[in-house]
Parts: C-alpha cells; structure tokens; sequence
C-alpha cells in the first residue's frame, strides 16, 4: 500500500507561482515513478507531468512545459510540483499519483495509488 498527501494548492493571481508537495508513505519510495495530474470542473483528469520508470527523465503536457517543473527527494519520500506563470486556466484539483510498473506515464489508469488531492485557483 502506498499512501500520497498533497498540500500547498491554494488561491493566486494570474503570473503568479505556487509549490505543491506530496508526501508519500507505506513502501520504499524510490521503487516507483510519480506523477501530476489536474482535474478542472466538468473536464476529465489530465496529465501534468511525470518521472519515466527508472526516474532518469522528466516529462511534462505541453501545457505544463517551461512554466513547471516536477522534483523528488527520495529521502523526505516526497514529489513535487513547482507552478511558475500560473494561468487561470491551470485551476484545478491537482493530484499526485504513484506508479508501481513502467506503463504509461501520461495515463492515468496506469497509475495504482492517487492523493486526496488539492486546489488550485488562479484568478484573472
């Protein structure tokens, strides 16, 4: 069993920045590559971004690419999702998720463990 708590979601003006954090527990972490994903209203859950299996490599939807950047310390057992340049179209509930086989990094079914989740509100 795997267990992701994110925090740091919250309310900022357009351009502005924020920093999420997912803490994991329940296995070693570094077995299994992390990732992002947003769920706006009414839309379906997205990609954001992602660690490929191994962890040697980012990768990120062309909507996150140069305005966020994901990182890990696998000695804190955390992910995290720094927000650079937000847009009010980047409100969402983010969520962080865990994989424990290569699959797919942008798909969500491939993914086994999922976070509460956490809101962000970018207003214009």
């Amino acid at each position: 069993q795997v267990q992701l708590v994110e925090s740091g979601g919250g309310l900022v003006q357009a351009g502005g920045s924020l920093r999420l954090s997912c803490l994991a527990s329940g296995r070693t972490f570094s077995t299994y590559a992390m990732g992002w994903f947003r769920q706006a209203p009414g839309k379906e859950r997205e990609f954001v971004a992602a660690f490929s299996w191994g962890g040697y490599n980012t990768l990120y939807a062309d909507s996150a690419k140069g305005r966020f950047t994901i990182s890990r310390d696998n000695a804190k057992n955390t992910v995290a999702l720094q927000m650079n340049s937000l847009k009010p179209e980047d409100t969402a509930v983010y969520y962080c998720a865990a994989r424990l086989e290569s699959g797919t990094y942008y798909n969500s079914e491939d993914y086994a463990y999922w976070g509460q989740g956490t809101q962000v509100t970018v207003s214009s």
